[in-house]
């Protein structure tokens, strides 16, 4: 191994770059791992999400090639899952089970990123959320452990009774996600509403009872004549559109939920009728981004076979075509989970 290696560099939404950058020092509570896959996230094609230049992915899976002095209970060669961000326990935030909303949270990182050959995994991140992988494991499936804990962060808060009829605004890969995992969480009916009958039908592939194309179809109407002339119980929106939100309140049931599962640009109203919201009784949950406890639950999911990860992978990628990865990333036509493979892909 050599002292500089690839990485991927996202400048803007149009300008991935492959660049040379040093290999990450280890210090002595600090490990290197070998990238050996990366996905690609949706959030990454949000101009104001993210800050640029940059390297680009952040759910990386990893293999121990180097450990610190002080480092115990790894060794190399084992296979690992690290969370790009990582919670503090003492903090107000913390002590009150929001972890990834203590300011802390977003100022710890991979070292340099996702998409690069090695990247460091400091102490912080070996203290509250890296997990050696078991064989069962494949690293296709251990790049949905950061995006698929994040729906099950949400799903947690949504208060699904078992039985309760639940309704997916965006079919992309986190909407597949919301669809495979909600039965975990006890959903009977599970409605997927998308655009693109490609995605609609890979919905029914994981789990989805029944699929909408509001360019087809008035939705309300829809929902109620599939579900005994009421609303959903539960509606998630993963579109991160006003029309979306708008579209997936008009679709909750009175006393039901509506789980905000993916963020307006800044400065976003978003306006609600006050005499509605009051008498309706919906409650309005969302969640960023998983802590160490999604991502425990996750892993152990996989483990136990009851999630089907491997069929979200759509699309796989050397490290020297990123830029083409990236463009049907942004594209978001028949696509769910893109993965990058720093040192080639297998077979």
């Amino acid at each position: 191994m050599t002292n500089m290696m690839r990485a991927v560099v996202q400048y803007a939404i149009d300008d991935i770059r492959l660049e040379k950058r040093p290999v990450p020092e280890v210090g002595p509570c600090e490990m290197l791992l070998k990238t050996r896959a990366c996905g690609l996230c949706g959030s990454e094609t949000m101009a104001w999400y993210k800050t640029a230049p940059k390297v680009l992915g952040h759910e990386p899976c990893g293999e121990v090639v180097a450990l610190g002095a002080n480092v115990t209970g790894y060794k190399i060669g084992d296979r690992v899952f690290v969370n790009h961000h990582v919670g503090r326990i003492n903090s107000h935030l913390s002590r009150r089970g929001h972890f990834t909303r203590d300011p802390f949270y977003r100022t710890t990182h991979l070292d340099p990123g996702g998409v690069c050959e090695y990247f460091k995994v400091t102490a912080q991140h070996l203290a509250m959320d890296t997990h050696k992988l078991l064989d069962s494991i494949s690293d296709e499936e251990a790049v949905t452990i950061e995006p698929w804990s994040c729906v099950l962060s949400g799903l947690k808060v949504c208060n699904i009774q078992p039985g309760d009829t639940v309704a997916v605004v965006g079919a992309g890969f986190m909407g597949q996600g919301f669809i495979h995992l909600a039965p975990l969480f006890g959903a009977g009916k599970i409605i997927a509403l998308d655009f693109s009958d490609w995605r609609l039908e890979k919905a029914r592939h994981f789990g989805a009872t029944h699929v909408i194309n509001p360019k087809e179809t008035e939705t309300v109407e829809a929902i109620r004549a599939l579900n005994n002339g009421r609303l959903a119980d539960t509606v998630i929106v993963t579109a991160p559109f006003p029309s979306a939100w708008k579209q997936a309140y008009a679709l909750v049931e009175v006393g039901g939920c509506l789980h905000l599962g993916a963020p307006l640009p800044p400065e976003t109203d978003w306006i609600q009728n006050g005499h509605k919201a009051y008498f309706d009784q919906i409650t309005i949950t969302s969640r960023y981004s998983s802590d160490h406890t999604d991502t425990y639950s996750y892993i152990r999911l996989l483990e136990a076979g009851r999630i089907n990860a491997r069929d979200a992978i759509s699309h796989r990628f050397d490290i020297m075509d990123s830029a083409e990865a990236f463009r049907i990333l942004a594209k978001a036509e028949r696509s769910l989970k893109i993965i990058v493979y720093p040192h080639g892909v297998p077979g």
